[in-house]
């Protein structure tokens, strides 16, 4: 996947990494709440762009530690890197949110289950909205932060923040189409 080697290729740009370092940065930078990337994933596309000749792998032993592999960039890496940042920025944006197979449902339902999904979204948008909200109080004071992480954050913010009003104001017409008429 395109994504998955963008990531990775760019972690490698800033510095040499183990897989497992690529790991703990995904983690680190919340990366997979906002692509879908898995830590199996993260090492087998380090081994698959090895074999590619996008990146190149060195046993570095550190004192007692056992033996790990770190791995750069080669020129061939370099010049996929930047294919990828444009071609990646060209393409459409697509918001895929998987609640959206249930709204697209929802007339299939009670009106009182309705409801109930739509609570669970709203619990679900909310949780995510303070994760975000705390992350971001976190970052923002860490030295080495770079800005463009803090933008991702930000912009996880703002969409959650535009859920959550689109779900309510969706409850309230749901709410106005079950009232009896006067």
């Amino acid at each position: 996947m395109a994504t998955i080697d963008l990531i990775v290729l760019g972690m490698l740009k800033k510095e040499a990494l183990s897989a497992y370092d690529i790991q703990k940065l995904v983690e680190y930078r919340n990366i997979s709440r906002w692509v879908k990337i898995s830590t199996p994933s993260i090492y087998k596309k380090v081994i698959q762009l090895e074999e590619r000749g996008l990146v190149s792998g060195v046993a570095v032993k550190e004192g007692k530690m056992p033996e790990k592999v770190v791995y750069s960039l080669t020129p061939a890496g370099e010049e996929r890197f930047q294919r990828l940042m444009l071609e990646i920025s060209g393409k459409p944006v697509l918001l895929l949110l998987d609640f959206n197979a249930v709204i697209v449902n929802l007339e299939y339902l009670a009106p009182d289950q309705q409801q109930t999904c739509l609570e669970h979204i709203e619990g679900q948008v909310k949780i995510l909205k303070s994760y975000i909200e705390d992350n971001l109080s976190r970052k923002k004071e860490l030295p080495g932060i770079p800005s463009t992480g803090l933008a991702v954050l930000q912009q996880q913010l703002v969409l959650a923040q535009a859920i959550e009003a689109w779900i309510t104001d969706l409850k309230d017409k749901a709410d106005a189409a079950a009232a009896p008429e006067p």
